[in-house]
């Protein structure tokens, strides 16, 4: 039952959807490249058989597939450096518990005369609290910042015709390279057997 978890039940609870949050973002980068690997092969073939119109489209769709990973990678980063924000402040916050639990020892021991510097440290823990809280408050500002910045992504982080035509080129020679050297193995494996051949011979 939710009503009964402990804090720290609930604070694992909030981690693992964090991480699953980090991993479903970290699956579709992986994915977009899938797609890019796709689009390029498609456009191989629409420039091998003659279709500008269907290579014009597939270079539109790599575009917005790059310009969607670039969104998902600083997506990605942001929340990677919220958790960390995260952990530091529920450092702080172990920090100020075990303050608490070692003013309330030191109040137990030495009587109430020590209470006037125990409530004074503890004022001090607040204050640097509410600090680190007011912090959040400005990254958490920041990254929605950020995250309307992606979404209205402007033309200088698109990826020009050009570059595309690059990437699509250089994908096909990497492809002929690797046949030629797949050619090149089975000749040397054919010489090899017919060297074979001949030695028994």
């Amino acid at each position: 039952m939710g009503l009964f978890k402990s804090p720290e039940e609930r604070r694992i609870e909030r981690d693992i959807k964090i991480r699953q949050g980090i991993r479903r973002i970290e699956k579709s980068i992986r994915e977009q490249g899938k797609f890019s690997d796709e689009f390029i092969r498609n456009a191989q073939h629409a420039k091998k058989i003659g279709d500008d119109q269907q290579y014009a489209f597939i270079r539109n769709s790599l575009k917005k597939t790059a310009a969607v990973k670039k969104i998902l990678e600083r997506q990605l980063l942001t929340v990677k450096n919220a958790l960390l924000i995260k952990r530091q402040a529920e450092a702080s916050a172990d920090f100020a518990k075990s303050m608490g639990l070692m003013a309330s020892e030191i109040g137990r021991m030495f009587g109430e005369t020590d209470l006037v510097k125990t409530q004074a440290d503890w004022e001090k823990a607040m204050v640097q609290s509410q600090s680190r809280e007011e912090r959040m408050g400005m990254f958490l500002d920041t990254v929605e910042d950020v995250a309307s910045q992606d979404v209205e992504m402007t033309a200088s982080d698109a990826i020009d015709d050009e570059e595309i035509d690059r990437m699509i080129e250089a994908e096909t020679e990497a492809e002929h390279r690797k046949e030629l050297d797949k050619l090149a193995g089975l000749r040397a494996e054919l010489n090899s057997l017919k060297q074979q051949g001949e030695k028994q011979k």
